[in-house]
């Protein structure tokens, strides 16, 4: 039966595959040799490029500002990371609890998600971190802190963490659907049988739980790693004219590479490098992924 389906799903699966080539294992392919290569311009032919070993590896971790944009999404990862990770978890504890309303609640923290980043970034730099009219400088000044109400949060050593916060707010949600489908999961019995043995809340909470969500988070965090590696809009939002040590990450630093995007150029473009970084962020997600997997493992309960 399964020799006489066979023309059927190579006929299926065939339009996938040539689409994963092309739009995927291609460009993979292609970056990766061409990270080894010295290429001035992204549409140069093969014939132009110039083998360069390791020398844009060694170019790039020799530039105190990609070694910064690596310092910043490290800084993304764990501390963003934990804060989100916390904050979804407990959304996600609570909206599972039988809380009334749930559905609306899951909704509106949800909804930046929906929102585009260019969007969102404009709304919190314009109607939250502006000091003369903002959200903050509204609070502050109600609550007679003068000088926190005058702060110029999108200022040099402010602009990391005010772009930080103003990114996480909405990565929140996200996260939080993901964790509330693995708790979902779990057996009610476990829940009923910890509350007749008299478990409190947070007991409930360690040990069932927790040790049932263990593959949703990995998910998350591979996923977190993802974002994080790819973070790019944020950064142009909050430093649109050049390159800042705030707010650079590895994805404006290959921008300005390959396109020079800078109104005062400060690079010379240089596409191996840009394919360099890029090679550089699959395998830092790559590692992750594996570290994930041998720390955090995957006993969901069984359903």
């Amino acid at each position: 039966m399964l020799k006489s389906n066979k023309p059927v799903i190579i006929a299926f699966l065939a339009p996938a595959a040539l689409c994963y080539a092309l739009v995927f294992l291609y460009p993979t392919l292609r970056t990766t040799v061409m990270s080894f290569f010295a290429v001035e311009g992204v549409s140069d032919s093969i014939a132009k490029w110039t083998f360069n070993g390791l020398g844009n590896y060694q170019k790039l971790f020799a530039a105190p500002i990609f070694m910064q944009s690596l310092k910043n999404i490290g800084r993304i990862w764990f501390a963003g990371g934990c804060g989100v990770m916390f904050m979804a978890l407990v959304f996600a504890v609570a909206l599972t609890g039988g809380l009334k309303g749930s559905k609306f609640f899951r909704s509106a923290i949800y909804l930046p998600n929906v929102v585009s980043a260019v969007a969102m970034g404009t709304m919190w730099i314009n109607y939250v971190f502006n000091s003369d009219y903002g959200l903050l400088h509204n609070v502050f000044s109600t609550l007679g802190l003068k000088a926190a109400s005058a702060t110029l949060w999108t200022a040099p050593g402010l602009r990391f963490w005010s772009m930080l916060t103003a990114y996480c707010f909405g990565m929140v949600g996200y996260h939080m659907l993901i964790f509330i489908s693995g708790i979902e999961q779990i057996p009610r019995d476990y829940y009923e049988a910890a509350l007749l043995e008299g478990a409190g809340i947070f007991q409930r909470f360690i040990h069932v739980t927790l040790p049932n969500i263990r593959g949703v988070l990995r998910t998350n965090i591979v996923m977190w790693t993802v974002f994080t590696v790819g973070f790019f809009v944020w950064g142009q939002l909050f430093s649109p004219v050049n390159l800042s040590n705030d707010t650079v990450a590895p994805m404006n630093y290959m921008y300005e590479l390959v396109f020079g995007a800078s109104s005062v150029a400060t690079t010379v473009r240089d596409t191996g490098s840009g394919a360099a970084i890029g090679v550089i962020l699959m395998l830092m997600v790559i590692v992750v992924f594996f570290a994930t997997v041998l720390v955090v493992r995957n006993d969901d309960a069984e359903v």
